[in-house]
């Protein structure tokens, strides 16, 4: 099951709606949109993300989340290790070979690194000034 999937099944079981009805929404197979939830389908295309966006009354910091996960849904990735550094061609092909033989704790402890390699790489706002009050630098 993908990220989205997981989700998308969630929103419907929480709001008790069925597969059929939805799928009907959505102008889709029953059998389609629950190979989607499943994650046996590639990424939904943005015209369907909206039609689902759309069927839960979903906007802002929710739709942007389920976005997210839509991007992050692809059950068959591809990854181009070709620039990188003979280690990290090492871990892409491992985790490209192995990955089914991780258990939960350990999936969750590589996304805790990658998190945490993300939020080093990201830039960190810029202190203002001490005593700066409105956006206003303080007077000499």
């Amino acid at each position: 099951m993908t990220p989205f999937g997981a989700r998308v099944r969630e929103l419907r079981r929480e709001r008790g709606l069925l597969l059929k009805d939805m799928a009907a929404h959505l102008g889709v197979s029953s059998a389609y949109l629950s190979a989607l939830e499943r994650g046996e389908r590639g990424k939904p295309t943005w015209t369907l993300l909206q039609g689902v966006l759309h069927y839960f009354h979903i906007i802002w910091d929710e739709a942007d989340e389920l976005l997210r996960l839509a991007d992050l849904s692809d059950p068959k990735v591809k990854l181009d290790a070709s620039a990188c550094d003979p280690q990290a061609v090492l871990l892409a092909n491992r985790l490209a070979r192995e990955l089914r033989a991780l258990s939960d704790v350990d999936v969750r402890a590589i996304l805790g690194v990658l998190d945490s390699a993300a939020a080093r790489s990201r830039p960190s706002p810029e202190p203002s000034p001490a005593g700066a009050r409105d956006g206003k630098a303080p007077h000499a």
